[in-house]
């Protein structure tokens, strides 16, 4: 039995070219789920169709559109359009298409507008190239990137563009998209194949917010159909045979912004008391290839940063889930992971060691090496120190502080935990000096 694209091959009208590629959209009406930015109104819609178009920098996931929108906006205005690819792209290319640009301006007023895929890739001597060509206006720069562009561009080429933070496609716009794709004649399927609702919801949110992705997924369902309308059931299986398209990694670069995004939300969440946030982004974390020390020593800093001394028992915890992924090893290891996550979730929290070496050290960088008490100094048994241990009690009260921050608290124990405890004892032993 042949299989639909075998059947389709047969008419003179099949585009070999991918179904991603053949479904780009036309027109910016067509650029599904990013009305926010290009609907009527909107300034960058009106930079478009005004033909004023500034040099941006897209920055946004994988598959969102950031390419697409290059095209459209040099479809839709009189700019001459380049495509250059930042991987590929030398320092010396980049010179000759900006000499290009300056001299058709010149010639027929008719600016350039230069695409760079990834121009994170960049390094800062090829970035220092296109800055004359972006100030002059000569070429109008729309840069695309993954990466946050404060971290990845210099400051000279930030400061010349304007950034447009592009989100992942939602859900329905990639149904909406996907459903197209099954009836264009012209660029897609052609009604040639049929799937249930619920398996172009599936599609979608497998895509994790990437076209490219949902449609790559789409047409390798239809590659290998037996017939004509499928079930979500069909579907699923389909995608889930090694042999086709199975599930993809998740997006999780462990340099780029999904790392950070999701470092900091697992550090919130637990912070936050939530241990079920908490799990959840470490799972993510582990399936993404995260090196589980990296969480260990994540764990570490927020056992005494966010829990501290309300829970001592915090840091030991953190620091025994070290020892046990050197000890056990992956994948066992998550068990140990998750029990530390858990652990610091549901602990009381305090900030107050944090705070103080914090408060301390903007004391110390303020008013500098301010002398240290006469009686604390070494040989101080000779100027007044009193040995603590020679009282019953452990303690014997004493200037400790230099003069100048008498009085000064740097340490504030929270009421919660075993912080408590330490905050009346804190009373009681240093109730008025230091």
């Amino acid at each position: 039995m042949t299989n639909l694209f075998e059947h389709a091959a047969e008419s003179d009208s099949l585009d070999l070219a991918p179904l991603a590629h053949r479904m780009r959209p036309e027109s910016l009406e067509g650029w599904l789920g990013h009305e926010h930015l290009i609907g009527p109104g909107k300034p960058l819609r009106q930079w478009i169709d005004s033909d004023r178009l500034p040099s941006l920098v897209l920055w946004g996931p994988p598959g969102c559109g950031k390419t697409t929108l290059a095209r459209l906006m040099a479809r839709h205005t009189r700019a001459h359009f380049v495509s250059l690819s930042a991987i590929s792209s030398g320092s010396k290319e980049l010179k000759q298409v900006g000499e290009e640009a300056r001299a058709t301006l010149a010639m027929s007023r008719r600016k350039t507008l230069v695409f760079v895929d990834e121009i994170h890739r960049f390094n800062k001597a090829q970035q220092d190239v296109l800055l004359p060509y972006v100030e002059s206006g000569a070429i109008t720069l729309i840069g695309a990137t993954t990466e946050n562009p404060s971290f990845e561009l210099n400051s000279a080429l930030l400061s010349r563009v304007r950034v447009i933070r592009l989100e992942r496609v939602p859900e329905k716009a990639l149904v909406d998209l996907l459903g197209r794709a099954l009836i264009d004649a012209r660029h897609g399927l052609g009604g040639r194949l049929r799937l249930e609702n619920e398996a172009l919801v599936y599609i979608a949110r497998m895509a994790e917010g990437d076209a490219r992705r949902a449609l790559t997924a789409l047409e390798s369902v239809a590659m290998v159909a037996q017939a004509s309308s499928l079930s979500l059931e069909e579907v699923v299986r389909i995608l889930s045979d090694g042999s086709s398209l199975a599930r993809q990694p998740i997006p999780y670069d462990k340099d780029g912004d999904e790392h950070h995004n999701v470092v900091s939300a697992f550090i919130k969440s637990i912070r936050g008391s939530d241990p079920h946030a908490g799990l959840y982004y470490l799972a993510r974390m582990l399936e993404g290839g995260e090196s589980p020390l990296f969480i260990c020593r994540r764990l570490v800093v927020l056992a005494s940063e966010d829990v501290g001394n309300a829970d001592p028992r915090a840091l030991q915890i953190a620091l025994a889930a070290k020892d046990a992924v050197d000890f056990v090893g992956m994948p066992e290891a998550r068990i140990n992971l998750a029990q530390a996550v858990t652990y610091l979730a549901m602990a009381p929290k305090s900030n107050a060691s944090y705070a103080g070496i914090n408060a301390a050290l903007a004391e110390v960088r303020t008013s500098g090496a301010l002398p240290v008490p006469v009686n604390l100094r070494n040989n101080g048994t000779e100027k007044g120190y009193r040995y603590d241990h020679d009282s019953p009690e452990g303690h014997v009260p004493q200037r400790h502080l230099p003069v100048d921050l008498l009085g000064r608290r740097f340490y504030a124990p929270k009421d919660v935990g075993l912080e408590k405890q330490l905050r009346e004892k804190l009373d009681r032993l240093n109730p008025g000096f230091d």
